[in-house]
């Protein structure tokens, strides 16, 4: 068989890198589950119209068109992988509105599949990490607060291992939609499209394209652009928007409803996480069912990477004609940030094996003997696997070191009398060597499990 060639976008990791990538997935989740957020999983398949409803391209989509051809239930629908978290959660709150209580607070861990251009960070197949909170009918804004500190708490969790310190960006759409009416501007929607390119083609570009795609004046633009330009991490930074609306004549009362949450978020998270939560005016967030807060986050040193984690408020995503189910989340891309802390060597696993130690065999005839101690070992929750062949023990010594299993076990032998001798265990890194009993010895908490330490 010749040697296969990799996927482009498809991450595998090895065994030390799977251990980091676990221990992200872990801390989330206990993060999570801390605030009251009750994780589920949906299904990896939509109808495609499902999928598309809001806007997105079908380019995004890997389509299933032999499932589409074997489901009896949906014959004339198209079926892809979910290319976000957002969509399938929303149709898992309609199914089951009469069954959960609101407001909904859910996380959910999952691989989705999207249709791009693989480079660094991005991928086709990638693990998401989402929470989101849901009401019926209605939604009141301290969860637009929450939503993100949760995020920072999480995502702050992860610097004990080496994670660069994050800064999540926040706007509102109010002020956003409120200021564009303001100076003149009917096509709200395409004017965030544009602003949402910043980044990616600067400010002289998206001007040419508020002029020609949406219609604005070479001053409407301008005031488009300076909007975009304010950011802080202190409530000053709403007088500066009102200030540039009243310049303007843009002061509008769904401006002030926008600038008012925005302070409040702003000043809650300067008591909750200080300096992590910025006003950044520009963040627009292009899709268009976001109708309040919007987040977006990156992780200083490594703003190149683009955002790890985004989200905001929603109204309309999800509802059946009669109820609405508004709600605010945000979604961490998990492989976006594993790779870079595997690609930029942040981090790294005190080793590649869960094992701890290694029971050596004396001959194949005494096999059973090293079973019974290892058996022994993980009752009491230490890993241990017994070695795979009755060699020399310094054979078996350096398989374990090949391995990085920092501890040999060395089960008790007969004497010249016929008195079995102690068990005993071996440090293989420092050499020592003691005495042991299966039913009391134990490495050291930092020796049980592989753990997870910043690099260097």
């Amino acid at each position: 068989m010749a040697k296969p060639t990799p996927l482009s976008g498809f991450p595998e990791w090895l065994p030390d890198g799977r251990i980091v990538e676990q221990h992200v997935l872990d801390t989330l989740r206990h993060t999570f589950e801390l605030h009251g957020f009750a994780g589920i999983e949906t299904r990896a398949v939509e109808p495609l119209d499902q999928l598309l409803r809001k806007g997105e391209t079908s380019k995004e989509v890997y389509l299933l068109s032999r499932l589409q051809q074997e489901n009896s239930q949906i014959p004339d629908k198209q079926l892809g992988l979910h290319f976000d978290l957002t969509v399938p959660f929303a149709r898992y709150v309609l199914e089951n509105a009469g069954r959960i209580a609101f407001p909904f607070r859910r996380y959910q861990i999952q691989k989705v599949w999207r249709g791009e251009r693989p480079q660094d960070g991005r991928f086709r197949e990638f693990v998401q990490a989402d929470i989101d909170i849901v009401g019926a009918g209605e939604l009141p804004y301290h969860f637009e607060v929450e939503a993100p500190l949760v995020m920072a708490e999480a995502l702050g969790a992860l610097g004990e291992i080496g994670l660069p310190p994050v800064r999540i960006l926040v706007n509102n759409r109010r002020v956003a939609e409120g200021f564009y009416r303001g100076v003149g501007l009917e096509d709200v929607e395409g004017v965030l499209r544009q602003i949402d390119k910043l980044d990616k083609i600067g400010p002289e570009k998206v001007s040419e394209l508020l002029v020609t795609e949406c219609g604005a004046t070479d001053d409407q633009a301008k005031a488009c652009l300076a909007l975009a330009s304010i950011s802080g991490s202190d409530v000053s930074v709403i007088d500066e928007v009102r200030a540039l609306a009243e310049s303007y004549g843009a002061v509008t009362e769904l401006l002030e409803t926008g600038l008012a949450e925005l302070g409040a978020l702003i000043a809650a998270a300067a008591q909750r996480a200080p300096g992590v939560v910025v006003a950044d005016l520009k963040i627009a967030r292009g899709l268009d069912y976001y109708t309040g807060s919007v987040y977006e986050t990156v992780l200083v040193g490594h703003e190149q990477l683009g955002s790890v984690c985004s989200g905001g408020r929603y109204d309309t995503l999800a509802s059946d004609g009669k109820n609405t189910y508004p709600g605010v989340g945000l979604s961490i891309g998990v492989s976006r940030l594993v790779s870079r802390l595997l690609s930029a060597d942040l981090v790294e696993a005190t080793r590649s094996v869960p094992s701890a130690v290694l029971v050596a065999v004396a001959s194949e005839d005494e096999r059973a003997t090293s079973d019974a101690v290892a058996a022994a070992l993980r009752a009491r929750d230490i890993p241990v696997e017994v070695a795979p062949s009755a060699a020399k023990f310094g054979k078996q010594i350096k398989y374990a070191d090949r391995r990085g299993i920092p501890f040999v076990w060395f089960p008790g032998s007969a004497g010249e009398d016929g008195a079995v001798g102690a068990d005993q265990v071996k440090d293989i890194r420092s050499g020592d060597q003691v005495d042991a009993d299966a039913a009391s010895w134990a490495p050291s908490d930092e020796d049980r499990w592989p753990r997870v330490v910043p690099r260097g």
